[in-house]
This record gives C-alpha cells, structure tokens and sequence, in this order.
C-alpha cells in the first residue's frame, strides 16, 4: 500500500537549485532515510512533504487515510503550557480518555472518576495508557506538571519525539531523531522503530542507527535523487559503485569530446542538414566531459604547539550541585595523544566535567593544573554563537585574515573557507542562510583557527551531515594532540577515542579502556554473567522437578481443588467490584480503593488461572 508519493518535484532559493524534477515513494512498513550534505535540501524536502513548504514544480500526495507523526529541528510548543499539556494535545481519542482519567484520579472527584473509569474500559485504554508510560519514561520526559519555558533544548527534543511516538502515526518523518538522546535512549528507540508494522523517513547523521533501522537510503546529491534498496553499509557499497560507474563514463565523454571538438572546428560555417544533429549532439557530449565527480575534503594542516611534559592533571576533584554529586575525588593525569570518549547518562555531569576543565566552573575540592605549553580548542553547546548579520568570510576575518600553517605555509581567509567546504559564492553569504550543519562546519573552523593542541569536543556531531561527519573523523584520527569528546554518535565514538570516563551517576566515574562498541560487549557479558549467576541460585534453592511427569502428587491433588475454589471466589469478587464500580453511588476514596483491589484481583486470577491449567494437563 502506498503512503506517499512524490512526483517531479523542483525547489530553489534564489539562484541555487536545490533539487530538480525528483520522484520518490513510500510504501507501507518500508523505513526510508534521506542522506544529503548539509545546505542541499533536506529540511527543504521534508516541509514540503509535510505541507509546511510548496514545490515550485511537482506534486506530493499523501494516502488520504493515513495519519502523519513529524519531528522537526525545531519544536514550537507554547512556552506557558505544561509537559503533560503537549502529551495530551492531540486528535487521538484515547490519549483524550486518559488524560481525562489522569485528571479525576488527581482531583479524586468520584463522580468524575466513575465516568473516566467507564471511558477508559469502553476503549480499552489501559494498555495504552502503560505504553504512553513506558514511552515517557524511556526518554525521561518528566514532571508532567512542568512548563514548557522551564526545559532545556534538550528536554523540548525528547518531548517532541515522545509525543509523536505516542500518537502512533500511520508514518513517522523524523528529523535528526536521535539528537539529545543517551546512548540508552538511541538504543531503545532503535528498537522501538525496527518494528514490521512502522513506515518511516528520515534524516539523521547516527550510521548505527541508520544501518540497523533503515531498509532503503536515497540521497540527494547535484539536485538529483539516488536511491538504494538496503541499509547504511550497502548504500556506501553501491554509491561507491556509481561514482565509479559515472567516472568511467565521463572519462569517456571527454575523449568523444577532444574528437567531436576537432570535427565541429574543421566544418564550413554553412553547415548541411545532415550535420546539425551531430553539432547538437555535441553540446551534450561537452556537459558530460564537464562533470566534476570529485569528492571534497577539507584539508587542514594545523600549526600545533608542542605539548609540554605536564599537560592535565586532576586532583581529588570534587563537584555537586544541591544534594546530586557530579563528581567524588576523581583524579587523573593526561598523557600525549591521549583520546578519550566520555559516556553516561543525561544529567550525570558530562559537560559539567568539561567546564571544570576550562575553567568555566569550579571544583567544591581538590585541583586542576594545567600545563604552560597546552592550546585548549573547546567546542561547546552553548558556544554556537555566530553573528547572524555577518557574511561567512567576515566571521573568519574577524578572527584573523592570514591563517599561518606548518612549513611556513599560509592561507588567506577565503581559502581557508574552500578547504572546509564553503564555496567562494557560499562564503558571501549571511550567517542567517545557513543551514544549521553549516553552522557548526563554520564554528569548527573557527575552532580551529586557533591551532589548539588540546581540543574538548561536546557532541561535535549534532546536526552534521554524513559527509562533513566522515572527514571531520579523518581529520580527527590525525590530529596529534589530545582528545575528549563528549558525543551520542556510537560510530564516532568507536572511531576515535581509544578508552572512555563511564560516569556512572553519585559521582562514581569508571576509565574504562577501549571503544564505546567494547564497552556495550563488556557490559552485556556482565549482565549475561549476572543473570546466569541469579539463576544458578534459583536452581540451588528450589528443588528439582522430576525429569519425566505422568500424574499429579497427592500434593498437587489437594493444590487443583484449592485452586478451583480460589478462582471461584475470586470471580464471585470481581463482579462484586464491577456492579459497584458501575453503580455510581461511591465516593471518591471508596472508588480509588475499589479501582486498586480490582487490579489486584486481576492479577491474582492470571496467576492461578495459569497454574490450575498447568495442573490440569495431568487431571
């Protein structure tokens, strides 16, 4: 079944073509992710497929019957509205029902809890109301009562995204879903999104996350729409395929060129009939020879100063903030070219750890040297602050117009901007018209400018497109000086860093050494140890049942009868409870105390019901 169609479509601001004449579809359980660098269209894509932008040219048609669930960059909740306000502001009618529900057992008004009680059993909405639960609880959207101008970026991120998950749309479109999340959060929602029955477009930078959720990528590259039937890492396959494919052809063109080219130069200019489609020929053999394919990199040869013997010494530092500590004599001593990776949970005191590095805050105890030779680079969440009526060259020139490099080489500011992908017509260009990747590429550089030999990086990632992503690694793996990274990007990660601090909440923060991959393999071995060991203990404690069974014990006899009345006393209970829950004539305690021994009757009957069958089988 097809959800959506897009047909011809053509978008461009100003002079720049973003794309031309595209046609893609999605089909019903497909999981489609778009893959574009940054500045080319993808936000442009995904408002015009979800009516918050028009094609110039094209149409876009969505299944009438289907219901659409988009996370935007951008959340634009009323800042006087509280959390549970955005939860529950939707069309769905059972999240209505529950909300209401939630409202009368807060109020305890009988009446209206009687006729929230009977709502919510007419649409079976109790189950829902425990995945609305789980799902909030998963991505530690908290505090129902909250208001929304009170939250974080952060906070606002992971409300969207569990608002939409919630509404349960026929098809999700999801921008940059896994920004702001922890490592946990990006794994739960991966499975969340690998169910059969979830149809799904995207974009995001995570390549675990596209490689393990997605089964189609189409890129968009030179205005055109690439697509690839399979995840992630065939998609790399393949793409590389074509540009091999399209390199050859142009290598081609070009030598049909050279001859076509001699041939137009030794006609009469009276040319005959019979030549005039050979000459238009020509003009299209010349675009092809005229194709660039070659990749971009950003080159960068940085004038580092050496590191000195004493780079970063941490002693016995102690932080907290109230009654939460952050961190509890921790102590360690920085080696050259160390690269290390810092993980834990959201609001456990990561990038708290790198302010006390740079100075921003201050330890409650114990110090911090740092060393004479040690040039800090400090790329920060709140530090993205580029003037937004600056052009892109002048940000650059603000800072210095001659960037000296090694070997006495020097670049101006503008070639500078070309070796980090900003084209001469791109760097005349406001800060304002950039697209939020090419923010942080332009606060990067800025970064980097400085020739720093420490570089503190916090979540670099966000917001970057793949490409971008790729040779900011390759920068990185060369970079001779010291790395920490803070970063939700497990490929990143993996890549980089060579053992992690895991801060693991009171203040407890564990060097473990090696990758993030290694890190998730030791703790599922110590969890799988852990249950192995819980069950051991079972199996020591309780006695062994007989390897093969023919009839009841005298035992088991006496626990069948029992069994059977207990069930029918319990029935005789519950429909007791039900008549009185109908009858509209209790109080409001009375109905809360009756409401909590009806779930617990419930359960009770599951339990023996499922033991009186196994029982049974030997009656």
């Amino acid at each position: 079944m097809n959800y959506l169609s897009v047909e011809n479509i053509t978008k461009s601001y100003a002079d720049k073509v973003l794309f031309n004449q595209i046609t893609f579809g999605i089909e019903k359980g497909q999981k489609v992710a778009l893959v574009a660098k940054n500045g080319t269209g993808k936000t442009s894509l995904l408002n015009i497929i979800t009516g918050n932008d028009v094609p110039e040219e094209g149409t876009v048609t969505l299944r009438k019957e289907i219901t659409v669930g988009f996370l935007n960059q951008e959340s634009n909740f009323d800042e006087n509205a509280t959390v549970s306000d955005v939860v529950f502001n939707s069309d769905n009618p059972i999240l209505n029902v529950i909300r209401h529900y939630e409202e009368c057992v807060q109020k305890n008004d009988a009446e209206q809890l009687q006729e929230a009680f009977e709502q919510m059993d007419r649409l079976e909405a109790w189950d829902y109301e425990v995945k609305v639960k789980q799902i909030l609880g998963k991505l530690k959207v908290e505090a129902p009562e909250r208001k929304i101008g009170t939250l974080s970026g952060g906070q606002k991120k992971r409300l969207a995204l569990a608002k939409v998950l919630i509404e349960e749309p026929d098809l999700f479109i999801l921008d940059e879903p896994t920004n702001h999340l922890d490592f946990e959060m990006i794994e739960w929602l991966e499975h969340y999104l690998e169910q059969p029955h979830i149809t799904l477009f995207m974009v995001t930078h995570d390549r675990y996350f596209l490689d393990r959720v997605c089964n189609e990528i189409i890129e968009l590259e030179d205005e055109q729409l690439f697509k690839y039937k399979g995840n992630y890492s065939y998609y790399l396959q393949k793409r590389a395929e074509r540009i091999e494919v399209a390199r050859s052809e142009v290598d081609k063109a070009k030598n049909l060129f050279r001859k076509e080219l001699e041939w137009v130069r030794r006609q009469p200019k009276a040319r005959g009939t019979k030549a005039k489609y050979r000459v238009d020929a020509f003009q299209d053999v010349k675009e092809k020879a005229h194709q660039n394919l070659e990749e971009q990199h950003v080159k960068l040869e940085i004038n580092m100063n050496r590191l000195g013997s004493k780079i970063l010494e941490l002693h016995n530092i102690k932080k907290r903030f109230g009654d939460v500590p952050i961190l509890n004599n921790f102590k360690y001593i920085f080696k050259r070219k160390e690269r290390i990776g810092i993980v834990g949970k959201n609001g456990v005191g990561k990038t708290t750890f790198l302010n006390l590095i740079m100075g921003l805050e201050q330890p409650d105890g114990g110090k911090i040297v740092t060393g004479e030779t040690v040039v800090f680079g400090y790329y920060s969440q709140e530090g993205i602050q580029l003037k937004e009526g600056k052009r892109v060259i002048e940000v650059v020139k603000d800072i210095a117009e001659v960037i000296p490099l090694t070997k006495g080489k020097k670049l101006s500011a503008a070639q500078l901007l070309e070796r980090f992908l900003f084209s001469r017509e791109k760097q005349y260009q406001y800060v304002s018209k950039l697209s939020g990747g090419e923010k942080r590429r332009l606060y990067l550089l800025t970064l980097f400018m400085k020739n720093p030999n420490f570089l503190i990086l916090d979540e670099p990632t966000n917001d970057l497109d793949i490409v971008t992503l790729n040779i900011l690694e390759d920068f990185l793996e060369d970079f001779p000086g010291c790395l920490l990274i803070v970063s939700h990007d497990r490929h990143f990660m993996d890549k980089l860093v060579d053992h992690l601090f895991v801060f693991e909440g009171e203040g407890e923060v564990k060097d473990f050494i090696g990758n993030y991959s290694d890190y998730r393999e030791y703790q599922k071995q110590k969890d799988q140890a852990a249950r192995q060991t819980e069950k051991a203990v079972k199996e020591k404690t309780q006695p062994k049942a007989p390897k093969e069974k023919t009839k009841l014990s005298y035992k088991e006899k006496l626990e069948f009868e029992q069994l059977e009345k207990d069930i029918e006393s319990l029935e005789l209970r519950k429909a007791e409870i039900t008549n009185l829950l109908n009858s509209g004539t209790l109080a409001g305690d009375e109905l809360q105390e009756l409401s909590v021994e009806f779930a617990a009757l419930q359960e009770q009957l599951e339990t023996k019901s499922d033991r009186w069958l196994e029982l049974s089988e030997w009656v």
